[in-house]
This record gives structure tokens, sequence and C-alpha cells, in this order.
């Protein structure tokens, strides 16, 4: 007699292809992983990344790094408060622009960081484990340039552009709002 396989996994249908549906489940599971590994880091996985980008020196000011990393500048401000009273970062004067503050790790941060990095790293293998290695180092690449390039769009102008092959006759998409006020 066989195992039984988990559900959804018998046949092949439609949400298979979807790259919506596909992306959505990779990106919660990896989400489950690493909210479960830095739990016990400020801001949890945004407090990580911080950390990340001020160990690695990446150069801007706090604002662009709130930028980069999407995160509102109002909770980058409370964010940084955490990490900077846990001990894992400063907020220094940026040398190009004074009125700038530049997110540098302290040593703990840096050792925080590290430790954290190898952790995520078996944490990723984990997630990527039905691929073969070089699958992994494939997809992280493709993935890597997906990211780029969609982190470089303007959201409402490519939008509209979409919408204007798809659908000639269709109005515009209007911009959306945001919720935080």
């Amino acid at each position: 007699m066989s195992a039984p396989q988990r559900p959804g996994t018998e046949t092949s249908d439609a949400l298979d292809s979807d790259l919506g549906w596909t992306l959505g489940v990779v990106f919660r599971a990896y989400v489950r992983t690493v909210d479960a590994l830095f739990g016990h880091l400020p801001g949890g996985p945004r407090g990580y990344q911080v950390l990340a980008a001020a160990a690695q020196e990446l150069p801007g000011g706090q604002g662009a790094l709130a930028q980069r990393l999407g995160i509102d500048k109002t909770v980058m401000t409370y964010l940084l408060d955490d990490l900077e009273q846990a001990g894992l970062v400063e907020r220094r004067p940026d040398p190009a622009d004074r009125r700038n503050k530049r997110v540098v790790a302290t040593e703990h941060g840096r050792a925080t960081w590290a430790d954290a990095q190898t952790r995520l790293e078996h944490a990723e293998d984990h997630v990527l484990a039905p691929l073969e290695e070089a699958d992994r180092s494939v997809f992280r690449e493709l993935l890597r340039r997906l990211a780029v390039q969609a982190d470089s769009l303007d959201p409402v102008h490519d939008t509209c552009r979409l919408v204007t092959e798809l659908a000639p006759d269709a109005a515009p998409p209007r911009p959306r709002r945001s919720a935080r006020r």
C-alpha cells in the first residue's frame, strides 16, 4: 500500500499554474518559518531585514531604508527605537548630509545578524527542500531579477499601461488611497 498523498497533490489543477496562488503558497510557508525564527528580534522579520541592512552598511539614510524595505516611515521610527533599545543598531548622522540618519549595526547587532543569517539559511533550505541545489540557485537568481524589476516599477503608470494594452476601451484604474493617514 502506498503512502497517502497530501490534499492537493493528487492531480494538477488550474491553481497549480496560477502565479499568484503559487507565489502565495511559497510566501506563506516562508513567512510561517521566518516568523518562528525571528520572534525574539524586535520587529520580527522586518527587524531582521533592518538589522541585515545595517550590518551590511547599505548606503542611504533611515528614510531610504524604509522605502527600500517597504516600511512606513513612522513604523520604521518605532522599529528602530526598539532595535536601538535592544542594543542592535544605532542611528548616526550621515556624513554626506547631517540631516539624515544612517542606521548602523552595533557589535552585538552584527553578532546577532550573523547568527540569525545562519539560522535563516537553514530555514530557507527547509522551504526550498523540494528543489535540487542547482535549481535553488536558479530559482533565487530568477526571483532576485523579478524583485529588482518589480521594485523599480511605477505601479500606477505600469498598471494603466497594462490595462490599456489588454482592454483599450476600459477606463484606466484609479490609484488606491492609502489607509494610513
